[in-house]
């Protein structure tokens, strides 16, 4: 019986069809990133060149001019620190939290199943819906949170409103809803380590912390090394949904991130050139990173 691609084609023969249709299927996908991917990033280099008039009917070439104004503007450095400090203490709180519970879970313990059900729930929600739930969570009058302190400690916290609590509060709910993310990665590769690698390790008398940092930890470096990539895109660019419900960058501009700074350019004041600046600057970190780390930091992943 012929296959499909062999059948005669009226204008084509079987061998002509076979090599040209792969490329056919491809169309759609390549006409999907070029308009909503390529584009954009092109349009965005473009207008970082430009400042817009106020009325948006001409645009004035400027050159670099958006892109120095930025580093001389000191609220934007301050954007800078904050999502330094930001994303990277929420990385390394969520990669070593992931990982130890990622160890529990993988343990035979009853009602192991429900656990691993539970911890996984906030990854099923939206960043917005997780930003809302943490902002009743921490709400400085009827709080679950505050009513803890209050009952245990006898304090009430302004967690929202007053430094450095809004930092931390974006931090926990960060860390809250990207647990499940690492946890999944973790937990599968923790059941591809042979039981027997760890017995002779217990045999040989290696103690649970030295199993952990010696054999466990660096058998699941691709994972590490996939995860903190990972993260620092997820923590510079998809944080804005939590930002925006629970803070708005207040206060002050305590907690406006890189990205918070390019939405308030864009969107609240338009500065057009200026945000489309920022979205370059923010690409070439990006690819700084990632470039960087994978020059040096898979130096030090053990691929089994």
């Amino acid at each position: 019986m012929k296959k499909g691609w062999d059948i005669p084609h009226p204008f084509f023969g079987g061998e002509e069809v076979r090599k040209i249709l792969p490329y056919i299927l491809l169309i759609p996908t390549f006409l999907v990133i070029i308009l909503f991917i390529y584009w954009p990033a092109v349009y965005s280099f473009k207008l970082s060149l430009y400042r817009i008039a106020p009325f948006g009917n001409r645009m004035i070439f400027v050159g670099f001019k958006n892109f120095a104004k930025l580093f001389h503007n000191p609220e934007y450095i301050n954007s800078i620190s904050v999502t330094v400090i930001y994303v990277v203490s929420s990385m390394l709180i969520t990669l070593f939290l992931s990982f130890f519970i990622a160890i529990l879970l993988n343990m035979k313990l009853p009602g192991n199943a429900v656990y691993r059900t539970l911890i996984f729930a906030p990854y099923a929600i939206s960043p917005a819906i997780a930003g809302t739930l943490w902002t009743f969570l921490l709400n400085p009058v009827v709080g679950h949170v505050n009513y803890f302190f209050s009952k245990f400690f006898g304090i009430q916290v302004e967690w929202l409103t007053t430094k450095p609590f809004a930092l931390y509060a974006l931090i926990f709910a960060t860390v809250w809803k990207t647990l499940p993310f690492n946890i999944i990665f973790y937990l599968a590769g923790l059941q591809n380590i042979p039981d027997e690698l760890l017995e002779s390790s217990m045999i040989d008398g290696a103690n649970a912390w030295t199993r952990t940092w010696k054999i466990i930890f660096p058998l699941l470096s691709p994972i590490t090394f996939y995860l903190v990539i990972m993260n620092i895109i997820s923590f510079m660019f998809a944080s804005f949904a939590i930002i925006d419900v629970m803070t708005k960058g207040g206060p002050g501009d305590y907690t406006t991130t890189m990205i918070y700074r390019l939405f308030l350019d864009a969107f609240a004041f338009q500065r057009t050139g200026s945000a489309a600046a920022q979205s370059v600057i923010m690409f070439i970190i990006m690819a700084i990173v990632t470039i960087v780390y994978f020059k040096f930091g898979e130096r030090r992943v053990h691929y089994q």
